[in-house]
């Protein structure tokens, strides 16, 4: 396969690469597909509803084929500046691609959010495809009235049952999306899973922890503010975060007695950015109150949203 020296990408006429849209109600299994399809970790995952805020790229590869995955922010009724960014978002990554891979919760199905998705996607001229998700626990013949109930509201050119979770279903939707990918250079080069860069994921980990520690203590209006990312000599990383809330109460919360949550989430981040960066993690954080913190404009430059009044 010959590369191309300045851009790293396969050149031959073999190679293929798109751009898959990937929507959905919130807490649909978006983020967890994705990471399925591309075999790694690139997006968090979260029992919390909304948990990707920034749009996201995983990049899978399917031989010869590179297959650009925009997750999206859930699509949802959208009230506070940060929602509406987050829909923003979700639809501009929807523009352009070569395909629309509606993800729907077969078990949760949060009709009142998804039947408006629907109709949007309906009145859309890209290719569309439904993926039910969760077939793992979910019958087999609900199954299959769903996904022709919602076949009749709109026009999916085909229909997938998977289970992101256990990898049910997987490789058959990943060979199919290759398949619809059309002929050109890659976009990133082969060992590239994610155009998220080091420093956002690692705020998106630590994130991930507050919503996996603290779920229902911590309300979704917090945030990781990255502050330094600096690479040292002897081949570790040293990591600064700012979690910020908007209130003292929430303060006493992520920290928890004598400091211990912090201490606990703040562990947990480390190791697994440890794996995912393959060098040892020097982790710091720490915790502001700053009210109204989502009507900040740096937070949307600095989760790659746009501001949106």
């Amino acid at each position: 396969m010959n590369m191309d020296e300045d851009a790293g990408e396969p050149v031959n006429e073999a190679t293929r690469c798109g751009v898959v849209a990937v929507i959905g109600a919130p807490n649909a299994g978006k983020s967890t597909l994705v990471n399925a399809l591309v075999g790694q970790k690139v997006a968090i995952t979260s029992p919390k509803a909304q948990t990707t805020r920034a749009r996201l790229l995983g990049i899978a590869l399917h031989g010869e084929v590179q297959i650009v995955l925009a997750d999206t922010p859930g699509i949802f009724a959208p009230k506070r500046r940060l929602d509406r960014a987050m829909v923003s978002a979700a639809w501009e990554g929807a523009e352009a691609a070569d395909a629309i891979m509606l993800v729907v919760d077969s078990v949760k199905l949060r009709r009142h959010e998804l039947e408006p998705l629907i109709e949007t996607l309906s009145h859309r001229k890209e290719r569309k495809l439904l993926v039910l998700n969760k077939v793992d626990v979910s019958r087999k013949d609900e199954l299959l009235t769903l996904a022709q109930d919602l076949s009749a509201k709109c026009d999916f050119a085909e229909v997938f049952f998977v289970s992101a979770l256990t990898g049910d279903g997987v490789p058959d939707l990943k060979a199919h999306l290759a398949s619809l990918m059309p002929a050109g250079p890659w976009l990133y080069p082969e060992d590239q899973v994610s155009d998220a860069s080091e420093r956002l994921l690692a705020a998106e980990v630590t994130r991930e922890q507050l919503y996996l520690q603290l779920r229902d203590e911590l309300p979704y209006d917090s945030a990781v503010r990255p502050e330094a990312y600096k690479e040292n000599t002897d081949g570790s990383v040293e990591i600064r975060q700012q979690i910020v809330v908007g209130r003292d109460t929430q303060k006493a919360i992520v920290l928890g007695k004598g400091g211990s949550r912090i201490k606990a989430i703040g562990e947990a981040a480390r190791k697994e950015l440890s794996e995912l960066l393959g060098q040892k993690v020097h982790l710091f954080l720490h915790v502001k109150v700053e009210e109204n913190w989502a009507d900040n404009r740096e937070f949307y430059e600095v989760l790659g949203l746009d501001w949106v009044k």
